[in-house]
């Protein structure tokens, strides 16, 4: 019998125009676009133009596309009186899918896409004041995505930079291919569900450590860690331990995630007073795993930057994940559109490799006569 991918491994899932995350060279395409090019060059709306346009028409427009973007924040922020109290008292990504599922997205609606993605920002702002004891801030939708969580987040406009930073990291992590939470928003609009039905599952796929979860603990490590030079040390220590190391290695690309590339150079321009000890961490880190697993090649990833970026501009750890989801359901949402536009319902199948029905029935009756005595 030929030996079957475990996990859907290698397995062609869809056809796509969204992204190419091509592991082999370290390079991940956006619609056509290395993420070089667009990484701190772009906005977080000129990117959902960029991979709405040809599924959702207003795209073609990408003024009414951050008009409606910023409509949506403030339909949101209307819903917040209702929900905010029971979505509070939850974790924050609990919290969230709380905040989407009482949304309502109207059948008529021109872009439900720019409904759903532009009211995150609003919860994730909300439910990260919500646990400082503070009420939320309204939103101005004549601000950009990214500056206006900011501001809804501390209560006054971010300064440029910050802003600016955020806006690389919303870009950088927008699309991965077929990512967990990305491949269940497809079986789900697969169904003919609609896209907030699909954008809820994705978030629920986002919440597993394996996936969404993963920047807090690189602070934590650092924060074990606390000076560049307990460095080595810390890292053989934990290497020999068996922990894993918080940051480097990732299941597709074997060489460099080119993410964290992105996130470190913005990173570098904002500053951040733990650069040195990162920096230090990093280069012992990939010094250490080269020795330790010289076979299997392990670089830094994306959540290595991402925990050093959000942590400099200001965001709390627990709304790491939240903040991903602002990011990445520019994605979820393109590729809903996509599938819903011309893909099939998605049924893989299983390979059943329980006992035979002989051997089941066997096993009932030795059961049986042991319960009874023989």
């Amino acid at each position: 019998m030929t030996a079957q991918p475990y996990g859907l491994e290698g397995i062609v899932a869809a056809d796509t125009v969204m992204s190419d995350v091509d592991a082999a060279n370290g390079r991940l395409i956006l619609r056509g676009r290395p993420l070089d090019a667009v990484a701190g060059a772009w906005t977080a709306e000129e990117m959902a133009v960029h991979l709405w346009r040809g599924f959702l028409p207003m795209a073609e427009d990408p003024t009414a596309l951050r008009a409606a973007l910023g409509a949506a924040r403030g339909r949101a922020f209307a819903r917040l009186d209702r929900l905010l109290p029971a979505a509070a008292e939850l974790a924050p990504v609990d919290g969230l899918r709380l905040l989407m599922a009482g949304l309502e997205v109207d059948e008529d609606d021109p872009a439900p896409a720019a409904t759903v993605v532009g009211a995150l920002p609003v919860f994730v702002a909300a439910l990260g004041r919500a646990a400082r004891g503070l009420d939320p801030v309204a939103p101005d939708p004549e601000r950009g995505v990214a500056a206006d969580l900011l501001a809804m987040l501390d209560g006054e406009a971010p300064s440029d930079d910050r802003a600016a930073a955020l806006d690389t990291y919303l870009v950088t992590v927008a699309d991965h291919g077929l990512n967990a939470s990305t491949f269940t928003a497809r079986v789900v609009a697969s169904t003919r569900a609609d896209l907030l039905d699909a954008l809820t599952a994705a978030l629920g796929a986002l919440k597993g450590p394996l996936h969404g979860g993963a920047p807090g603990p690189v602070l934590d490590m650092l924060d074990a860690i606390g000076r560049p030079e307990a460095a080595r040390a810390a890292i053989a220590d934990r290497l020999a331990s068996g922990e894993r190391l918080m940051g480097f290695g990732h299941r597709v690309y074997r060489g460099r995630d080119p993410r964290a590339d992105a996130l470190r150079k913005a990173l570098l321009a904002l500053g951040s007073p733990r650069l040195a000890l990162a920096g230090a961490v990093e280069r012992e880190a990939l010094a250490a795993l080269a020795r330790h697993k010289p076979d299997r090649p392990l670089d830094t990833n994306v959540e290595y930057y991402t925990a050093l970026l959000l942590e400099a501009i200001g965001v709390p750890r627990a709304l790491f994940t939240p903040v991903f989801a602002v990011g990445r359901a520019v994605g979820w949402a393109a590729h809903v559109m996509e599938q819903q536009a011309g893909g099939r319902l998605i049924r893989p199948a299983s390979r059943y490799v329980g006992p035979a029905p002989g051997h089941a029935a066997a096993g009932a009756e030795r059961e049986r006569e042991t319960a009874f005595g023989g």
